[in-house]
């Protein structure tokens, strides 16, 4: 996307209409941005994720279980995209387990109410 920085214009032939995106991709981009943000907030991107200043598991909780439901409701829709954004969920779900100092309970843990127990 171009703009014009003296004006804060964007160049309106580089924007694609919402419109004319295709739902499986709308859903796939949410799913990443989602398992993106979940990540960092797990600390996933720091070299020691336990000393991450940025690891906050109650935001990593929350952002999960919107993954899972996503993910849940949409699957049929992913076709070929399925498999990797579950296998995504699941890995973040595991990655929550291992952060937490007292792991929930089977079935307990980020978005399992909608996808089941995580081992």
């Amino acid at each position: 996307m171009t703009d014009d920085p003296s004006t804060g214009e964007i160049d309106a032939t580089d924007v694609r209409e919402l419109g004319d995106i295709p739902a499986v991709e709308v859903i796939t981009r949410s799913a990443v941005m989602l398992m993106s943000a979940a990540a960092e907030k797990l600390g996933l991107s720091d070299e020691d994720p336990d000393d991450s200043p940025r690891r906050d598991l109650d935001e990593a909780r929350r952002l999960i279980t919107a993954l899972a439901g996503l993910v849940t409701a949409s699957v049929e829709y992913l076709g070929p995209h399925a498999g990797p954004v579950r296998d995504g969920l699941k890995t973040l779900q595991l990655a929550f387990r291992e952060a937490s100092v007292a792991p929930d309970e089977p079935g307990k843990g980020p978005g399992e109410k909608y996808t089941g127990p995580v081992w």
